[in-house]
C-alpha cells in the first residue's frame, strides 16, 4: 500500500483532474446525466486500453533509464512525459490533419472540435503510413534486444538460443525487418504500398539515426573520462525514448478513434493512462524490479516484437486493439510467473541482476 502511494499517487490526483475536467466537459456540452456518465466511462476505458497497450513500454523504458544519469533520468520522467501526454496525444492527431487535409494547425483543431467526424476520417486515412513508421522502428527495437552477442540469460531458450546464434550476422535485423515490410506491401494496392514501404524506411532510418547519435555521444564521453572530465549525457537515451514512445502511442490514438472521434475525450483518457505508465517506469527503475524478474524484460521485448508485427499487418487487416493489448500481457505475465519460479529454484539469482 505503501509503493501505491509513494509512485502513484500523482497519477490518482492527475486522473481525478481529468475525470473532473470529462465530467465537466460532458455535462457543459450535452446537459445530459446520462451522456455526462457515458463519456466518463470511455474515458475510463481509454485510459485502461493505453495502460495495456503500454506496459511492455514502462519495463523497456525503465531498461534504458537505469543506465541513464540521474538527471537526464529526471528529465525524460519531466519533459519527457509532458511531450508523451500532450505532445503524442494530442499534438500528433492535429499534425496529422494538418499535413493530411493541407490546412493550418488552428484550422485542424477547429476541425477536431467542430467536424469530429471528418477529423477521424482524415487520421484513419493516414493510417497507412503510421503502420509503416511504428511497426518497423518497434520491430526493429524488439529484434535488436534477441540480436544482441553478449546476451547471456535466455528465457523461451530454444528460440532465443537460436536467434542469438545468429547475432554476429552484421545487421541482420534490418534484413528481417525489410524481408516482413516488402511481404505486407505485396498485400497492399501500389498507391498504399509505396506509402507503407517510404514510412517503414523513414522508421529504419530513424531507428538508425537515434542510435547513432547516442554512439556518438558515448564516444565524445569515453573521450572526456580519458582526460579526467566526467560528464554523462542521456541525451541519446532520451531521444530513443521519445521516438519509442511515439511509436507506441500511435496504436493508442488511432485505436481510441474506435470508442470515440472527439479529441478532447480522447486526450483525456490517453492522457491519463500515459502517466500510469510514467508512474510505473518510475516503480520499476527505483525498485530494481527488473533485477528482480529475470525475465521481465525478455516478455517485454517479445510484446513489442508482436506489437510491430501487428503494426504492420494492420495496414492491409483491421485487428482489434484489445487482441493486440491481450497478447501484450499475456506474454509479460508468463515472463513475470517463469521469473517468480526461477527466483524460488535459484533463490541466490534473485539477488543478483542478470546479465542480458
Amino acid at each position: 500500500m505503501e509503493t501505491m502511494r509513494k509512485y502513484y499517487a500523482f497519477s490518482f490526483a492527475f486522473t481525478a483532474v481529468c475525470f473532473a475536467l470529462a465530467g465537466w466537459y460532458g455535462w457543459a456540452s450535452t446537459g445530459s446525466i446520462t451522456a455526462t456518465l457515458g463519456i466518463l466511462w470511455i474515458v475510463l476505458v481509454l485510459s485502461i486500453l493505453e495502460v495495456s497497450l503500454s506496459f511492455d513500454n514502462a519495463v523497456v523504458n525503465a531498461t534504458v533509464l537505469r543506465d541513464m544519469d540521474p538527471v537526464w533520468q529526471q528529465r525524460f520522467l519531466t519533459i519527457g512525459i509532458l511531450i508523451a501526454v500532450f505532445g503524442m496525444r494530442i499534438v500528433f492527431p492535429i499534425a496529422i490533419v494538418a499535413i493530411a487535409a493541407k490546412v493550418g494547425p488552428l484550422e485542424a483543431v477547429s476541425l477536431s472540435l467542430n467536424n469530429p467526424a471528418e477529423y477521424e476520417r482524415i487520421v484513419s486515412d493516414a493510417h497507412i503510413g503510421i503502420a509503416g513508421f511504428g511497426g518497423a522502428f518497434l520491430a526493429m527495437v524488439g529484434m535488436t534486444f534477441f540480436f544482441d552477442n553478449d546476451k547471456e540469460v535466455h528465457w523461451i531458450a530454444a528460440v532465443e538460443k537460436t536467434i542469438n546464434k545468429f547475432s554476429n550476422v552484421p545487421a541482420i535485423e534490418i534484413g528481417l525487418v525489410l524481408v516482413l515490410v516488402y511481404t505486407v506491401s505485396t498485400m497492399l494496392a501500389p498507391a498504399d504500398a509505396i506509402t507503407f514501404l517510404t514510412a517503414a524506411i523513414l522508421g529504419l532510418v530513424t531507428f538508425i539515426a537515434v542510435h547513432a547519435i547516442a554512439a556518438l555521444i558515448e564516444e565524445r564521453e569515453a573521450a572526456k573520462k580519458a582526460t579526467g572530465e566526467i560528464v554523462k549525457s542521456g541525451l541519446g537515451g532520451f531521444l530513443y525514448l521519445e521516438v519509442l514512445d511515439a511509436s507506441f502511442s500511435f496504436d493508442g490514438v488511432i485505436g481510441a478513434f474506435a470508442l470515440s472521434n472527439n479529441m478532447i475525450i480522447i486526450a483525456l483518457g490517453l492522457s491519463v493512462g500515459a502517466m500510469f505508465v510514467r508512474s510505473m517506469t518510475i516503480h520499476l527503475v527505483r525498485t530494481g524490479t527488473l533485477a528482480q524478474y529475470r525475465y521481465l524484460e525478455h516478455g517485454a521485448f517479445w510484446a513489442i516484437i508482436v506489437l510491430g508485427i501487428i503494426m504492420l499487418l494492420s495496414a492491409r487487416y483491421h485487428i482489434p486493439e484489445t487482441i493486440t493489448g491481450l497478447l501484450g500481457a499475456v506474454l509479460i505475465g508468463l515472463s513475470f510467473a517463469w521469473s517468480v519460479r526461477h527466483n524460488r529454484r535459484h533463490p541466490e539469482d534473485a539477488m543478483t541482476p542478470p546479465a542480458d
